[in-house]
């Protein structure tokens, strides 16, 4: 800008020198041509001739001289607009140099530390603040490639736009601090620069670090809550296991009345504490963060009627009926939890069971309102709910009525516990009651249909033109049976009792299904009736009933059903030949257990009670129990039986026993039938832990399935029944 002026001024000064000079000589010649004149009209005629062409000449430079005056005319003028032009570029000049000033106070007053080097890594320019850090002055540091000694650093992340960003420890004066990095390649004179800008977040890291470490105690402390409760809870439940499963065998010997009511309320206090134990267990594994959801290909089917079988001999003994019914229409397998699924559904349903005081209970699986969305349905005949105290009931520790919770008991830990399980599906839970009108609880959630596997065959019967009517005095309790025969094309009605004659007599009639909670007597006035040539007629009862199936075969009945009624169990029994039509013959069966022929059992169970007690259950099962303590003794007691040549049929196995456990006795059964080709021995786990990833485990080990500890006769029953019919050993 300097040098630009003095140009500007040195053309200034040459043009008036120019015209200066110029304007001397024009002003000498005139006075030149003057006195020249002065002196030709003294001298005469030639002289004055020649003064006169002077003249002429003088006229002429000054005719030349105009053009220049005016040329240094338009050169001063554009001096002028060129000197505006150099003032406003000083003033640009001056406000830049003020930004730059603002911009470094603005930059130093932040605290922030700032740093560029060049290609080779010298530092081209620090701030105040990087000065600070690393207890360096300015002109010790520029021009050379200094960096701080680095302790730590972090991951870097690079954005699009080219900046990279990381955090590091670098070593200081002061100690090791963490600065916050953020680098960009710059443009400075032509070449390219990384400028890093950096904060100082030490406190910040030592502060998370700090938490981090404080949750890990805190993870570890509850790491180890959930372990104490987990021994605990297995401690508890294994004597009492014994103590529910004495009292059954108890309340099966001739008792008095008085010793009858005492033995039933060792039970039912007995079946309290379990469920508390499990409502506590529960809450506290997920309180710890340890809701793990496992999304695998399950039958829903399947895990609703093991709901409904389990909840089943509660429901009977107060005298409720408790049925299922899943919609042929939803995808079968689907993919989900099936383990915690049936946790949410045993809840409900063991409420539903807990504050029904007559009526039924129905568990329904339909499609929901999206695709791939289920809606499941606990429905109950029982108290209801009051509105303003169905908000609170899923909330922890909350129940609806203190009088109805004192009365019947629980922790109020149940629907807590399945509206966490559900939320985590992604899934919601309702209720929908009303006080003495029962309630309605509903689960949405998605479990969509498994990839690439093919439906799970289903028994599907030809009803077509049938018409079967249902003898009850429990409508509700009947609807799941009644949808499943329309579904598959039946005409379907529904009687009371004293309103039956019509269609126990009427030929038009295919079957006739009675239910036996009608009573003693109204089924006995039935079995009296003599049915229409080729009428069925079947009797519905629970399994402590079986031993009223002879008198009802004896009197007219030609099959039955055990409640709670399965879908294989009426397609089988409605779609076969009635009596009296062709079609090949099928024999009801009599006998009330289908593996009571009388197997060989091998019991691994180091708990004495608990052996006694499956002793006890199998002989009244008719099967003959060996009894070993260990893991190890199992595996030996399973070879010798195989060189004897008299294998075991089925082998119960508990899995958490001194020594070698359950899991490695399985896996050395398993083992030594590979190596000599040996048929599969069926071996069920028994287990006191109620852990939903316990099935995992066990179907990982090779074994066939698991009971859980406390046993129950009946499911001990169906389920020993079903693995040996799989193998051919039973009836």
């Amino acid at each position: 800008m300097a040098r630009l002026r003095d140009r500007l001024d040195r053309l200034a000064r040459n043009g008036v020198i120019v015209v200066a000079t110029a304007a001397a000589v024009v002003l000498a010649v005139l006075a030149y041509l003057v006195f020249s004149l002065r002196a030709a009209q003294a001298a005469g005629p030639d002289v004055l001739l020649a003064a006169t062409v002077a003249t002429a000449l003088t006229a002429a430079a000054c005719g030349a001289l105009a053009p220049l005056v005016r040329a240094n005319r338009a050169l001063r003028h554009e001096v002028g607009r060129l000197e505006e032009r150099i003032e406003a570029l000083s003033d640009a000049q001056w406000e830049l140099r003020e930004s730059e000033e603002r911009a470094r106070s603005f930059v130093e007053m932040q605290g922030d530390v700032v740093v560029r080097r060049d290609a080779e890594h010298c530092v081209t320019y620090v701030n105040d603040a990087w000065c600070t850090l690393a207890g360096a002055e300015r002109g010790a540091l520029l021009g050379r490639p200094f960096a701080p000694p680095v302790v730590e650093t972090g991951p870097v992340t690079a954005r699009p736009d080219g900046i990279r960003t990381f955090e590091q420890a670098i070593a200081t004066p002061a100690g090791p601090r963490w600065i916050a990095w953020r680098e960009i390649l710059v443009r400075s004179f032509g070449a390219t620069e990384t400028q890093a800008v950096g904060r100082d977040v030490t406190d910040r890291v030592t502060a998370e670090r700090a938490l981090a470490e404080t949750r890990e105690r805190a993870d570890a402390a509850s790491r180890a809550k959930s372990r104490f409760l987990a021994m605990v809870s297995h401690e508890i439940r294994t004597p009492l296991n014994g103590i529910l499963g004495m009292t059954d065998l108890l309340l099966d010997t001739p008792l008095s009345p008085e010793q009858g009511a005492y033995a039933k309320a060792v039970k039912t206090s007995g079946r309290a504490l379990l469920t508390l134990i499990e409502d506590m267990l529960d809450f506290a594994k997920i309180e710890a963060g340890k809701l793990e959801l496992v999304a695998r290909p399950f039958r829903l089917a399947a895990v609703v009627e093991e709901v409904v079988e389990l909840l089943a001999p509660r429901a009977h003994d107060k005298g409720i009926e408790i049925a299922a019914f899943v919609d042929p229409r939803l995808a079968d397998p689907v993919i989900g939890d099936d383990a915690r699924l049936r946790q949410v559904l045993l809840n409900l349903g063991g409420n539903a069971v807990k504050f029904t005081a007559e009526g039924s209970v129905v568990i329904l699986a339909e499609p929901g309102a999206r695709v791939g969305e289920i809606a499941l349905e606990v429905r109950d005949t029982g108290i209801g709910i009051a509105a303003e105290a169905q908000a609170r009931i899923f909330e922890e520790f909350e129940q609806a009525d203190g009088g109805a919770a004192r009365k019947h008991g629980g922790s109020g830990l149940g629907l807590a516990i399945s509206r966490r399980i559900v939320e985590g599906m992604d899934g919601a839970i309702a209720v929908d009651s009303a006080p003495g009108d029962g309630a309605r609880f509903r689960v949405t959630v998605p479990l969509p249909a498994a990839p690439g596997l093919a439906r799970a065959p289903e028994p599907t019967p030809d009803l077509a033109g049938t018409r079967v009517a249902i003898v009850t005095t429990n409508p509700s309790a009947a609807e799941p049976v009644v949808r499943h025969l329309s579904a598959w094309g039946a005409s379907v009605r529904v009687v009371a009792p004293d309103a039956a004659d019509a269609s126990l007599v009427d030929p038009a009639v295919g079957t006739v299904v009675v239910d036996r909670a009608i009573g003693p007597a109204a089924a006995a006035a039935i079995a009296s009736t003599t049915p229409p040539a080729g009428q069925r007629r079947i009797v519905m009862l629970r399994p402590n009933e079986r031993g009223e199936l002879t008198d009802f075969l004896a009197h007219g009945f030609s099959d039955y059903l055990v409640k709670p009624v399965r879908t294989a169990s009426l397609a089988g029994r409605l779609g076969a030949p009635a009596p009296g039509t062709a079609g090949p013959a099928t024999a009801p069966t009599l006998v009330p257990d289908p593996a009571a022929a009388g197997c060989r059992v091998l019991v691994a169970e180091d708990n004495d009670i608990n052996a006694l007690l499956v002793r006890a259950l199998l002989e009244r099962m008719g099967h003959r129990p060996t009894l070993v303590g260990d893991g190890a003794a199992a595996v030996l007691a399973w070879e010798a039986a195989v060189s004897a040549g008299m294998p075991y049929a089925l082998v119960l196995m508990d899995l958490h026993m001194p020594g070698m456990d359950g899991f490695a006795a399985t896996a050395r059964i398993r083992a030594r039938e590979a190596e000599t080709d040996r048929a599969r021995t069926p071996v069920l786990a028994l287990t006191a832990d109620a852990a939903p990833e316990e099935p995992d485990a066990v179907r990982a080990a090779g074994l066939d399935g698991l009971l859980v500890k406390p046993l129950d006769r009946d499911r001990l029953s169906v389920v020993i029944g079903d693995v040996l019919a799989r193998v051919g050993l039973a009836a």
